[in-house]
């Protein structure tokens, strides 16, 4: 056995001298990593790759020879061919069999799998949490495998986010501290008005600690005691400070935690897939730079009008880089059961994106920005709309829209939401609004 971990995000491992099995990244077949040497180039050109997998070519071993590695490459195995229900139990007896910290987390991560491709959300909400809290999973490795897709359109993927976004000692301290870092980016002052905040509520705290006794000899009076309104006065002050200080410094922590769920949807917004024109999956951060994405969610009769609608400015909103990304409310799709597990065609593997590489790789993951932008029609088809639906009702939440309320949502080319509306857009006003692609004012946008 062997075992690679690469960067920050894990990739594990198993594999045997002439395996049968090979990677093919765009398929949803699991990923077969042959190199296992953590300080080869293989290993330093897939960084950050966000993949939990094990390979076998050997068939499953005898009871009396099983193994944690054994049964995890066995239920790989069986879960390729859709023997879903077998795999578990093999997954299950991994665990059982006293595994080591990457065993038991490639034996959680993949039951886990199974049971998002069987709609048990629950239960694949059990094993990820087990996997996030006691055995290092990266929460980054769930936003990323295209086999949890339908397992992140359900509300247990939701609440484990929310655990992980908050943080702590039991899950997703990692997840809180990348969110952290990206509104520290966002917000840099915020450290230093807390240091002023506490500093100067402390300074206050201590002289009103000194100015109390001397309220208490203005108040009995006598001779010697303090002027009664002017250390009443004092005390006001400090008291009030203390007051003012403290409620900006809690003012401060809700907007950053308003801050982090805004980013945190950020980053699942710019994972969710869509399928343009050519028949090409992509990311929505891969049109960075390239379109200018709006989203029409809403009831079907309603979507389909403004699609109409948009018809008739189709030129004009070209030159602004428009392109428009229909959701219907309602409209999810079933996982397809294929009969020999979740391999694809090789047309279709080398169709879907190089998901779970860094922001810039993903950006920049198709061969060349002249060729997406070629590709670019006009329109584009939501991809798994589960999840599509599942981030605009959170993102009609965060901004005060009742969920499944008709909305449009328009993006700016760096991918940050440029503003939103109830209903269907105004596309005469859309297209004064937006400068064209070749403007100066794009440019600047980008």
């Amino acid at each position: 056995m062997a075992a690679s971990l690469i960067h920050h995000h894990q990739i594990f491992c198993y594999s045997n001298p002439k395996p049968h099995f090979h990677y093919t990244i765009k398929t949803r077949t699991r990923q077969w990593f042959l190199n296992t040497n953590p300080n080869s180039s293989t290993a330093h050109n897939i960084a950050r790759f966000s993949f939990i997998c094990c390979t076998s070519s050997s068939p499953p071993p005898d009871t009396a020879a099983q193994t944690p590695e054994s049964c995890v490459n066995s239920g790989l195995s069986l879960f390729s061919k859709g023997r879903v229900r077998e795999a578990l139990v093999q997954f299950d007896t991994a665990l059982s069999l006293n595994p080591n910290t990457m065993e038991a987390q490639a034996a959680l991560y993949n039951k886990a799998c199974c049971h998002a491709y069987r709609g048990e959300g629950k239960l694949a909400a059990e094993c990820l949490r087990t996997a996030l809290k006691d055995y290092n999973l990266k929460f980054g490795t769930i936003l990323n495998d295209p086999d949890l897709a339908s397992f992140r359109a359900l509300p247990e993927f939701k609440e484990l986010q929310e655990e992980a976004r908050l943080g702590g000692e039991d899950i997703g301290d990692s997840f809180r501290r990348d969110l952290k870092l990206i509104s520290e980016v966002q917000a840099p002052f915020r450290g230093i008005r807390r240091f002023f905040y506490v500093a100067f509520a402390a300074a206050a705290g201590i002289s009103t600690f000194f100015t109390l006794p001397r309220l208490l000899r203005a108040i009995q009076g006598g001779e010697g005691a303090p002027d009664l309104l002017e250390t009443a006065g004092n005390a006001a002050v400090n008291i009030g400070g203390i007051v003012i200080l403290v409620a900006l410094f809690l003012w401060d922590n809700k907007k950053e935690e308003e801050q982090l769920a805004q980013i945190s949807r950020d980053e699942t917004l710019s994972r969710l897939p869509l399928r343009l024109s050519t028949n090409r999956i992509v990311e929505l951060v891969q049109l960075r730079d390239t379109a200018r994405p709006v989203i029409l969610a809403g009831k079907r009769e309603n979507v389909f009008m403004a699609m109409q609608k948009a018809e008739r400015f189709r030129t004009e909103l070209l030159r602004r880089g428009v392109l428009l990304i229909p959701v219907i409310w309602g409209v999810v799709e079933a996982a397809p059961v294929e009969k020999k597990g979740f391999g694809g065609s090789a047309k279709a593997a080398a169709a879907l994106p190089s998901i779970g590489d860094d922001f810039e790789k993903r950006a920049q993951s198709i061969t060349t920005k002249s060729k997406l932008q070629a590709e670019i029609r006009f329109k584009a088809e939501a991809v798994s709309p589960g999840e599509w639906e599942r981030w605009l009702k959170d993102q009609q939440k965060s901004e005060g829209v009742t969920p499944g309320e008709d909305v449009y949502i328009i993006l700016r080319l760096d991918g940050r939401v440029r503003r939103s509306g109830k209903g269907m857009p105004d596309w005469q006003q859309i297209i004064q609004e937006l400068p064209a692609m070749d403007n100066l004012l794009s440019r600047l946008e980008k």
